[in-house]
C-alpha cells in the first residue's frame, strides 16, 4: 500500500517543486495565505512530474501505448515529413493528454532509434486535429528487429512549453522504457507500420508502457468500441 502512495517523482519536477516551495515561503513575508497557495503549487508540480513503475507485456510484436490519455483519434495520415518514411499515408493513434494524466512517455516497442526530428512550432490546443502539423514537436522513428518503422511524436499542446526526449540516434530501445516527458498537457502520436490493425478505438483510454495498441505478428483487423 505504501509503494502505491509513495509514486516516484521525475527529476525534471524537482526544480519546479523547489520553485513552488521558496515562493511560498518569500510569498508569506508579504501577506501569509499566499503560502497557502505556493504550497498547492508545489503539491500540484508533484502530481503532474510523478513517475510510476508499469507493467510492460514482454511479448515480440506488441506496439505499447507511448503515453496516458485518451486516444482522441485512430485515422491513415501520412507520417511526419522530417522523419523520411515516405509520403503513404499510415495508421495513427492519437493520445491526448490533460493535464491530470501521468507525462511520462515510454518507447511503444522493441528496436533501434533511426530518425530524430525536433520541429519548432505553434501551441494550439493539443486536442485538434491540426495540432499534428503546427505545433511544437519531436519526432522519433524507430526500426524494430524485423526492419518495420515505427514513429511516435510528443506534441507540445496549449499549456506546454517544454518537451524532453532523452533519446540518440542508433540506440537500442526496448518496449515500455522511459524515454522524455512534456510538460504540461499535451499529446503524443504512434504511427503503425504499413498493414497493421490498431487494436484501440477513440475514446479508449490509455496506460503508458502498458496498453496494447496494436500487435505486429496479428491479422486481426481494426476493433471498434462501445461506450457500455
Amino acid at each position: 500500500m505504501l509503494k502505491d502512495v509513495l509514486i516516484p517523482i521525475h527529476r525534471a519536477g524537482w526544480p519546479f517543486i523547489g520553485a513552488a516551495l521558496v515562493a511560498a515561503v518569500v510569498l508569506s513575508l508579504f501577506w501569509e495565505p499566499l503560502f497557502w497557495l505556493g504550497l498547492l503549487a508545489a503539491a500540484f508540480c508533484t502530481y503532474f512530474f510523478r513517475d510510476p513503475e508499469r507493467i510492460t507485456p514482454a511479448r515480440a510484436g506488441l506496439v505499447v501505448s507511448p503515453a496516458d490519455g485518451l486516444v482522441s483519434a485512430v485515422e491513415s495520415v501520412v507520417p511526419p515529413h522530417e522523419l523520411n518514411m515516405g509520403d503513404a499515408p499510415r495508421t495513427r493513434v492519437s493520445i491526448f493528454l490533460n493535464v491530470f494524466d501521468v507525462h511520462i512517455n515510454r518507447v511503444p516497442a522493441d528496436g533501434v532509434i533511426s530518425g530524430l526530428a525536433y520541429h519548432k512550432g505553434t501551441f494550439v490546443n493539443a486536442a485538434l486535429d491540426k495540432a499534428s502539423d503546427q505545433n511544437e514537436r519531436q519526432s522519433v522513428r524507430m526500426t524494430t528487429a524485423d526492419g518495420r518503422d515505427i514513429a511516435f511524436v510528443q506534441i507540445a499542446g496549449l499549456i506546454a512549453r517544454r518537451i524532453v526526449c532523452d533519446l540518440v540516434q542508433g540506440q537500442a530501445v526496448r518496449a515500455g522504457e522511459r524515454f522524455g516527458l512534456i510538460r504540461f498537457g499535451s499529446r503524443t502520436d504512434v504511427y503503425l507500420p504499413d498493414g497493421v490493425a490498431p487494436l484501440v478505438a477513440p475514446g479508449q483510454r490509455m496506460i503508458g508502457g502498458e496498453t496494447v495498441v496494436a500487435d505486429l505478428e496479428s491479422s486481426e483487423g481494426p476493433r471498434g468500441g462501445e461506450v457500455r
